[in-house]
């Protein structure tokens, strides 16, 4: 298998029969906690890392316009995103990123539905990206109400 396909495909998560998109976020929140145990700045680095590898990867795939489900890099980076509101990997802390940020990646309210519609590498990569970030600012804001 190419080896840009394994990385687009979230290390063979992508290929799921039913809802690769939630079985990528998966792999994100597993690969989010094991970084953030290390600490916030392993964690970001982390997002980086696949953020990068993934707009490489997107970019060198021919059905790079259509999105395919099989992609879920894109989820694998984003999910990671509001585990940094996090002080410490914690079970409801990740269980409630994790829901946040399939809510955004579902629904696609604003900026993201307006990142999902580029048919490149940047919009397939982009929306869950901005998904991230709003699921982020949402965990912030509940740390106002109580620690995560």
């Amino acid at each position: 298998m190419n080896p840009w396909r394994f990385l687009a495909a979230g290390f063979g998560s992508g290929y799921a029969p039913k809802a690769p998109g939630t079985f990528g976020s998966a792999v994100g929140l597993a690969l989010g906690c094991a970084l953030l145990h290390l600490g916030h700045l392993p964690l970001l680095f982390g997002i980086v890392i696949a953020t990068a590898v993934g707009v490489y990867a997107v970019s060198r795939l021919p059905e790079k316009n259509d999105d395919p489900k099989w992609v879920v890099i894109d989820e694998i980076a984003g999910q990671m995103i509001p585990l940094l509101a996090l002080y410490d990997v914690s079970v409801w802390g990740a269980l409630l990123s994790f829901a946040l940020f399939r809510l955004f990646d579902i629904l696609k309210p604003g900026p993201v539905a307006w990142a999902d519609k580029r048919a490149d590498e940047y919009g397939i990569m982009g929306d869950d990206i901005i998904a991230g970030l709003m699921a982020w600012v949402v965990m912030l804001a509940l740390h106002l109400v109580s620690p995560l």
